[in-house]
C-alpha cells in the first residue's frame, strides 16, 4: 500500500482550484540559480551513457531526504533514485525481483532474503545484507514515521548471516511480512547511516550516498533537485545509466507543468495529468501520454475521535449525502471505476467481493438517518452538524471533487467546511489527526492483509478514521497468519465488509492514471501507481531523448 503515506496528487484543472495552488505554491523554476545544498561524492558521478539531461517536472518539494522517514511523493520520487527495494511490483500487485534475487519463508516465523552481489554505493563501499539487516533493525529499534515502519509489526529483528542473505525473525507468524518489506522499505548504508545514532531523527540532507541509478548533487529548494549518474548501475544492460542527470523541477501547479511541458522546458511530468486534460494533450503535438496501472483509490476518513463521527448514523448520512457517479463523469470525465466502497480493489480479483455495493446518493435517507439519530433540522432545512474536510491543493482532480462532496452534503442539511491545504501542511495535519474529515489518496494498495492493518489496526500507521473494533482487528490479525490464501480470502473478505457496513473508510474509485512525456523521450518502463509509473529507478536508468 502506501501509504504512501505518499497519497497521490491526481490532478484536474478546475479554476478555483489552480486559483487557490498558484495563490500558495513556489514561483517556477529559473534556469539559472545556485545550489543551496550539495553532494561531497559528486567523484562518483559519471556523464551516463547518452550524456542527455532529462527535466522532470513536479508540484512539490522533497520534505524529508530520508527514505526511512519521508512521505511526501517528491521524497519519494527523489530517495528511491538513491536508496534501492528488495522488490519491486507488476501491474497486478504482485511482487518480483530488484536488490533481492529470492525470497520466502523457512519456517512460519523466519523469512528471508537473498540478494544480488555486484552493488556498490556511490562512495566505493560495498552493499552487503548487512545494510539490509541495518536498515531493518534501525527502523524497530527508533520507529521513524515512514511506509517501512507500518511493515514492520509483528518483525523481532533481522540478521545478515553472509553477504548475499538476511534472515528476518518475526515475533509471530506473518505471510505478509517479506513481500511488504521488502517492496516498502529502502535500503540505506549503514555505514552513513549508522553515524547519526537515531535514523528517525537523521536529516540526510548533504553528502549523498547512493547504490541507485542516479545520486542527488544539488538542491536549490522551491526550484530544482538535480541527481547525476553513478559510475556504475548493474541492475540495467551495459551497467550505467543512460541519462547523465535527472533534474526534478518545481512548479506552483499542473497547468504550469503542461506549458513547461509543451515549450519543452521540461520532459515529462511525474504527477499524473488530470482527466480533463487528457485529450487535449493526446492531441498536442510533441507530446505523448502513458496510461499507468492504478492499484490504489481516492477516499474519505470520517475522525471517529471527533463527536458526532463516532456514530454510526452520522457516517451513514455523509457517506449517503456524496454523487459517487458525478464525481466519476464530471471531474474524472469517466476516468475513474466503483469499488463498491470497499477497501479491496477490483484489480485484485482473488480478494475482491463483488457483493458489496456502493453507498447510494440518496439525501433523502440522509436525513433519515440523522433524524432517527435524535438530530432536528431547523427551519431552513439545516442539521446543526459542521464538518470541516481537509485536502491538498496540489491534488487537483480532489480539488474539484470535495466541492461536490460539500453541495451534496449541503442539499441534506449538513454543512462542510472546505480547508485546502498546501501538501506537506496537509500531510503534518493529516498525521496529528488535525481534521474532521480527510479526502486524499492512497496510492497502492496491493495486499489487502497489510493494507487493512495500517489502516484499520486501533494502532495503524495510517489509521485516519480512529477505527477501533475489535471484531475487524481480529479478522485482520487472524489473516495475516492465515495457512492459505482461500483462508486469508474469507477473513478479509468478512473484514472488508466490516469496514464498508461500518463506514469505517469511503472509498470513492479507483482509476488508471496518465502521465504526459515529450515524443522526444524514449524507453519508458511504466510500472503501476503515481508513485512508481515512469520515473521509477527501472524507467529512469534507461530512458534517453532524442533532439
Amino acid at each position: 500500500m502506501r501509504s504512501i503515506p505518499r497519497r497521490i496528487a491526481i490532478g484536474a484543472t478546475a479554476l478555483a482550484a489552480v486559483i487557490a495552488v498558484t495563490a500558495c505554491a513556489p514561483s517556477a523554476p529559473s534556469s539559472q540559480s545556485s545550489s543551496v545544498a550539495s553532494s561531497g561524492g559528486s567523484a562518483s558521478a559519471t556523464p551516463g551513457a547518452t550524456g542527455v539531461t532529462i527535466n522532470i517536472a513536479t508540484t512539490t518539494d522533497v520534505v524529508n531526504y530520508n527514505p526511512l522517514v519521508g512521505n511526501s511523493r517528491t521524497d519519494y520520487w527523489v530517495t528511491n533514485l538513491m536508496y534501492p527495494h528488495l522488490l519491486t511490483i507488476s501491474s497486478d500487485g504482485s511482487k518480483q525481483a530488484s536488490l533481492a534475487t529470492k525470497w520466502g519463508y523457512t519456517n512460519p516465523t523466519t523469512g528471508y532474503f537473498d540478494i544480488r552481489n555486484d552493488m556498490t554505493w556511490s562512495d566505493g563501499v560495498k552493499l552487503t545484507a548487512k545494510d539490509v539487516a541495518y536498515t531493518i533493525n534501525a527502523v524497530i529499534k527508533d520507529k521513524p514515521g515512514g511506509t517501512l515502519y507500518g511493515q514492520l509489526t509483528n518483525v523481532k529483528s533481522a540478521t545478515a548471516t553472509s553477504d548475499t542473505h538476511v534472515e528476518i525473525t518475526l515475533v509471530k507468524p506473518d505471510s505478509t511480512v517479506v513481500n511488504e518489506v521488502g517492496f516498502w522499505g529502502n535500503i540505506v548504508p549503514e555505514h552513513v547511516f549508522s553515524k547519526a545514532g537515531n535514523v528517525a531523527k537523521f536529516a540526510n540532507d548533504k553528502n549523498w550516498v547512493s547504490v541507485g541509478p542516479y545520486v542527488l548533487t544539488n538542491v536549490v529548494k522551491g526550484q530544482s533537485y538535480t541527481l547525476d549518474a553513478v559510475k556504475s548501475y548493474p541492475m540495467v544492460a551495459g551497467g550505467v545509466p543512460k541519462a547523465a542527470k535527472i533534474v526534478y523541477r518545481v512548479y506552483p501547479d499542473v497547468n504550469t507543468e503542461i506549458l513547461a511541458l509543451q515549450k519543452g522546458d521540461v520532459d515529462m511530468i511525474a504527477n499524473a495529468i488530470p482527466p480533463a486534460q487528457v485529450k487535449n494533450l493526446q492531441n498536442s503535438d510533441g507530446i505523448k501520454l502513458a496510461e499507468i496501472p492504478g492499484l490504489g483509490y481516492a477516499h474519505m476518513t470520517y475522525n471517529m475521535k471527533k463527536p458526532p463521527l463516532d456514530k454510526l448514523a452520522v457516517r451513514q448520512a455523509l457517506a449517503y449525502s456524496v454523487d459517487y457517479n458525478a464525481i466519476r463523469s464530471v471531474v474524472l470525465q469517466g476516468q475513474g471505476v466503483s469499488t463498491g466502497s470497499s477497501p479491496i480493489m477490483p484489480v485484485l480479483k482473488t480478494y475482491y467481493d463483488a457483493s458489496l455495493k456502493e453507498y447510494p446518493y440518496d439525501p433523502t435517507q440522509t436525513r433519515r438517518f440523522l433524524t432517527d439519530a435524535g438530530y432536528k433540522a431547523d427551519g431552513s432545512g439545516n442539521f446543526p452538524l459542521n464538518f470541516r474536510l481537509i485536502y491538498s491543493l496540489q491534488d487537483a482532480v480532489t480539488s474539484q471533487w470535495v466541492n461536490l462532496v460539500k453541495d451534496g452534503a449541503a442539499k441534506a442539511g449538513i454543512t462542510i467546511t472546505l480547508q485546502g491545504l498546501e501538501r506537506n501542511t496537509y500531510l503534518a495535519k493529516t498525521a496529528a489527526g488535525d481534521f474532521d474529515i480527510y479526502a486524499g489518496n492512497f496510492a497502492i494498495m496491493d495486499d489487502p492483509a497489510t493494507n487493512m492493518a495500517l489502516t484499520y489496526l486501533k494502532d495503524g500507521a495510517i489509521n485516519y478514521s480512529y477505527v477501533d473494533d475489535p471484531a475487524l482487528s481480529a479478522l485482520i490479525e487472524q489473516s495475516r497468519v492465515a495457512p492459505d490464501q482461500q483462508t486469508a480470502l474469507k477473513l478479509l473478505q468478512k473484514a472488508a465488509k466490516i469496514v464498508h457496513d461500518n463506514v469505517y473508510d469511503n472509498v470513492m474509485y479507483t482509476q488508471n492514471l496518465y502521465i504526459a512525456y515529450r515524443s522526444t523521450i524514449s524507453g519508458l518502463v511504466v510500472k503501476p501507481s503515481e508513485l512508481l509509473s515512469v520515473v521509477d529507478p527501472a524507467s529512469l536508468a534507461v530512458i534517453t531523448k532524442t533532439s
